[in-house]
């Protein structure tokens, strides 16, 4: 592999030598190597840092306007679809989609940023596949949160080249019953937990979920059961079941009103909230969003999944999911991605960015 990417090249092939460096989450090293040292070399003209396994680059032009680019640099683990391989107009392999496109996108960017309309901050982390306090943009914020600040945050998340704007929260809870134990032969002297459940799954099963419009974006709620334990031998009447359930709620609904509206689904149950993150609002209204929408075409959409946009909305700040590749083959095998998203996504920046 050569020492460092040529930022001009095609984006197309930046993606192909992304997509070649293996980079599965916290082994980023050799693939934000290769990235510091391209920029160093092929944008002479930006301020660079490096942080951990994430490496953020800046212009300092004194702008009116400063755009945040965000990128995460780790795929998931390999599933025999390494190293990439090109099929016509269609390019394979692990990361191809989640998110080295995005990744290489921004590279792209990166070197023809020194006459760019706006100020611009190009983020390129760590370690966003796992655990949340692992992730690159948790350090960063902790230690290097003024680079972080702008007037738009774009996370270029594979969103088939549509400007996803916002994102959902997402809630866990787990919902508790308990009985009394007893002999089956019995069973009229114990109590019957996982029988006490069944209350809870038909409130469920009736559950009509919510589908707000916000910002011309329309959500849709969903409240889901994703696991139940319970049981204690094949002959005793168990004291004890579990439900856990996940409720994906819109933006405009904070983490705490979210957590009222399950405890009023549940009354009369034992609920724990075990997980949450709070949603990101679309933010559209922004004039920095609107000229990147009037540059995209087409109408956005509302991002049902959470992404990493919410910690940016929590800075003040709108942020939008935009770049190539069809989120739902991220983390599978068959992981693909049209080169023409590349290129599409590439000409969209270019257009808002820098024309």
């Amino acid at each position: 592999m050569s020492d460092t990417l040529d930022l001009q090249s095609d984006p197309i092939d930046l993606t192909t030598a992304l997509v070649d460096v293996r980079s599965v989450s916290g082994e980023e090293a050799e693939i934000a190597d290769l990235v510091e040292r391209s920029l160093q070399r092929h944008a002479p003209h930006l301020e660079i840092t490096r942080s951990g396994n994430s490496v953020l680059a800046r212009t300092n032009a004194g702008k009116g306007r400063r755009v945040v680019l965000a990128g995460h640099l780790d795929t998931v683990p390999i599933n025999q679809n390494f190293p990439s391989r090109r099929e016509g107009d269609v390019l394979h392999g692990c990361g191809t989609v989640d998110m080295k496109g995005g990744d290489a996108v921004m590279l792209a960017i990166a070197a023809l940023s020194e006459n760019a309309r706006h100020d611009l901050t190009f983020v390129f982390y760590d370690c966003e596949e796992i655990e949340a306090e692992r992730n690159g943009l948790t350090r960063i914020q902790r230690d290097l949160e003024e680079w972080l600040h702008g007037d738009l945050a774009i996370v270029c998340e594979p969103s088939n080249g549509t400007v996803e704007a916002g994102c959902q929260g997402t809630m866990r809870i787990e919902i508790r019953t308990t009985g009394k134990r007893a002999h089956t032969a019995r069973a009229w002297m114990g109590e019957n937990a996982i029988h006490g459940m069944g209350e809870a799954l038909r409130r469920l099963e009736a559950y009509v979920p919510r589908q707000p419009e916000i910002d011309g974006c329309h959500f849709h709620e969903g409240l889901q059961a994703v696991k139940i334990t319970g049981g204690v031998a094949g002959n005793v009447v168990p004291d004890e079941a579990v439900l856990t359930v996940n409720h994906r709620f819109a933006p405009d609904r904070s983490v705490e009103q979210a957590e009222q509206h399950l405890r009023e689904v549940f009354a009369g149950f034992d609920v724990k909230v075990t997980d949450f993150a709070a949603g990101a609002l679309p933010g559209l209204h922004a004039p920095a969003a609107q000229e990147l929408v009037t540059a995209a075409g087409g109408t956005p959409v509302a991002k049902l999944g959470w992404t990493d946009v919410a910690r940016f909305a929590a800075l003040g700040m709108p942020a939008v999911n935009f770049g190539p590749g069809d989120p739902t083959l991220a983390h599978t095998q068959e992981e693909n991605v049209p080169v023409q998203q590349i290129t599409g996504c590439f000409a969209v920046l270019q257009r808002f960015l820098l024309d």
